[in-house]
């Protein structure tokens, strides 16, 4: 919205230059007017009431060539502009420029490259795909056979990605040395003695002209000049007033895009875009294109060479030039390809320049993660279509090997290895029946009993034969264990039969099925990592020869006489029961009110307080009882049912937490 001061002036349409027209316009103020300007259009510097004037500046028509536009229907208020911009009437107190606000400055000199630029390819919409990626090339494909998994060439997927947004830049970006020319738009407002706003056009000849004002040559001034230029020549006719301007619209410019690019061709960017910025439009190098080259040639002569890794890895654009029109960017064929792989911080196909060494392109790759081995590399490389194989490069002697196309280097992980017992550090977790229950850190190759020791020994009524050793190493087995013995009931699965007998087609599938939901179940179960401990049932102390491992917990239990029998009995339950009196198995399942009519009694196990498993063979049923004893009495199935043994083993698997003593007594 502009305010319009305006005076009884009997001559709305006199455009001589002469001094005090905006003087007259504020000294004779009669009335307030409120003009609402539209979006992207300018304020009107008429009388509201003049229809005739209003009339005048939506039908004027630029005409292209000479400059010399000729209103249209208009009834003489118009100001003619040089390359047919056509201006609203300027008075007193506002500027117009019919130029901006209808559009027709696209009349202006219709040969010029800002129109021809239209024909060109549009850049794309935030989101936008510009198209599919590139099919990999034949060393992509050679890596991802070589070592088992798709590499992606390295900046791929930041130039083949969306299209990127070239939308014109805020006014806060224009740089101070950006210089004008010609088909940007310069926005004008002024306040005090003088208030208006208005849009500007640099027509072809490089000038703006101001209503009531004049002509302003504006072409090659720079963005930080701009206000100078401009209140320099209002200051010829007016005093009194401030002057504010900005660069509304940039010029469009045209480039090409040529070479191995994603999407070459002719595009259209505004006059601050770089050549990454055309890169990124044109989507990249394809995947016979260079990263390390890409060439700027301006009127057949090359302007720089800028290497995409220098903006990508280290932030460099100091060859990034800012594009002219009618610039051509080429990206030549790709240079040599090798791949990194391994313990870096970004595994991929890199381009290598001639001379660069290993230590440079791990460079490129980040370097070694925090788990490789900083210390050499193992590098492959081939001759001959023919792989030569592996040898190890030293750290040293990476700085001094240059790198050849095809190259494989490969960073190995220190993480993984498992160091000796006798060079490790030991952090061991105590509690339970312990004294001084705690966390304690020992030297390595430190024996449990000297841990033991530290926490001021057992207590009382601690229950060694019961005691829990937790370690991650028989954690990690007993995970392997677990899933061979439930891959294994899958082949069985799918080779035997579920039951002796014919059954149907819908009967046997379900069948199947639901002993793969069984299975789905056993696989997310986890294992506890407990090591059975070499100790007898009545002994009074750990086996204290034991050496401990980083990150051993230790649990003992206090000691308490009862034992649990779970599965097919009429009470399933925990008992207490006196030591001393020889009470077996079978006597347990009894005081549980004994088997059921579906109860398994030949196939019943126990499992001990020290993790051991008791199964038929080893005669659990008739085996004595000992404090912690766990007794199961599975379902009655078809010996030769899967589904019977696989529902049995989730059964007590999930019930008490101790799946791979299951499973191992089941196999």
């Amino acid at each position: 919205m502009v305010v319009k001061m305006q005076d009884r002036v009997s001559d709305p349409i006199d455009s001589r230059p002469r001094r005090g027209g905006f003087a007259r316009a504020v000294r004779g103020t009669a009335m307030l007017a409120i003009v609402c300007l539209p979006v992207g259009g300018l304020a009107q510097a008429i009388d509201p009431n003049n229809q005739s004037n209003q009339n005048n500046q939506s039908n004027q028509t630029g005409q292209s060539g000479q400059g010399n536009a000729n209103n249209a229907n208009g009834s003489g208020n118009g100001t003619t502009a040089n390359s047919g911009t056509t201006y609203g009437s300027f008075q007193g107190v506002n500027i117009d420029s019919g130029a901006a606000g209808g559009g027709n400055n696209a009349a202006n000199n219709g040969s010029s490259d800002t129109n021809r630029a239209s024909t060109d390819k549009p850049l794309p919409t935030v989101g936008e795909t510009i198209k599919p990626p590139t099919e990999p090339g034949e060393f992509e494909k050679y890596i991802e056979r070589v070592v088992g998994r798709k590499i992606q060439v390295f900046g791929s997927k930041l130039m083949a990605s969306p299209a990127r947004d070239f939308a014109v830049p805020a006014q806060a970006t224009v740089p101070p040395d950006y210089a004008l020319n010609v088909g940007d738009t310069v926005s004008i407002s002024l306040t005090g003695s003088v208030e208006g706003s208005a849009d500007f056009t640099i027509d072809t000849n490089g000038r703006i002209t101001i209503p009531k004002i004049g002509e302003v040559s504006l072409i090659g001034v720079r963005y930080r000049d701009l206000k100078g230029r401009v209140a320099q020549t209002i200051g010829r006719q007016y005093r009194g007033y401030d002057v504010s301007v900005s660069i509304k619209k940039l010029r469009g410019i045209r480039v090409y895009v040529t070479g191995f690019a994603s999407n070459p061709g002719a595009f259209s960017v505004n006059s601050l875009s770089t050549l990454t910025n055309a890169v990124m439009a044109a989507g990249g190098p394809n995947g016979g294109g260079s990263f390390r080259s890409v060439q700027l040639i301006r009127n057949g002569r090359k302007v720089t060479d800028f290497d995409l890794y220098d903006l990508i890895r280290r932030g460099d654009r100091s060859q990034d030039a800012v594009l002219q029109n009618e610039d051509v960017i080429f990206i030549p064929p790709v240079g040599r390809q090798l791949a990194i792989v391994g313990s870096v911080n970004e595994e991929a196909i890199y381009e290598a320049k001639t001379g660069e060494t290993v230590s440079e392109m791990l460079g490129y790759a980040g370097g070694t993660n925090v788990l490789g081995d900083k210390s050499r590399a193992i590098l492959y490389s081939l001759s001959d279509k023919e792989v030569l194989g592996s040898r190890e490069i030293s750290a040293e002697l990476a700085h001094s090997t240059p790198v050849m196309g095809g190259d494989v280097i490969q960073v190995l992980s220190q993480g993984s290895l498992v160091q000796p017992i006798e060079r490790q550090q030991v952090l061991v977790r105590v509690e339970g029946e312990i004294n001084k229950p705690g966390n304690y850190y020992v030297a390595p190759n430190t024996p449990l009993q000297a841990v033991i020791d530290l926490a001021g020994g057992l207590s009382p009524r601690a229950y060694p034969y019961g005691a829990k050793l937790m370690r991650l190493s028989v954690k990690e087995q007993q995970r392997a264990a677990l899933r061979q013995a439930l891959d294994q009931f899958e082949l069985d699965l799918d080779t035997a039969p579920l039951t002796p007998g014919q059954l149907a087609v819908s009967d046997e599938a379900s069948q199947r099925a639901a002993a793969r939901a069984v299975i789905a179940r056993l696989r997310k179960n986890d294992v506890d990592g407990r090591l059975v401990l070499p100790i007898g049932y009545l002994d009074k102390t750990l086996p204290g020869d034991v050496l401990l491992e980083n990150n051993d917990q230790i649990m003992v239990p206090p000691l308490l006489p009862t034992a649990g029998v779970f599965g097919a009995v009429y009470r399933p339950a925990s008992f207490l029961f006196q030591p001393g009196n020889n009470e077996r198995v079978r006597d347990l399942i009894e005081r549980a009110g004994g088997v059921d009519s579906a109860a398994d009694k030949g196939h019943t196990f126990v499992v001990r307080a020290s993790g051991e498993v008791l199964t038929r063979k080893r005669g659990a049923l008739s085996a004595y009882l000992r404090p912690g004893d766990l007794v199961f009495v599975p379902v009655k199935t078809h010996s030769s049912s899967l589904l019977a043994k696989l529902a049995a083993i989730t059964q007590i698997a999930l019930s008490v937490g101790v799946t791979a003593a299951v499973v191992n007594s089941f196999k």
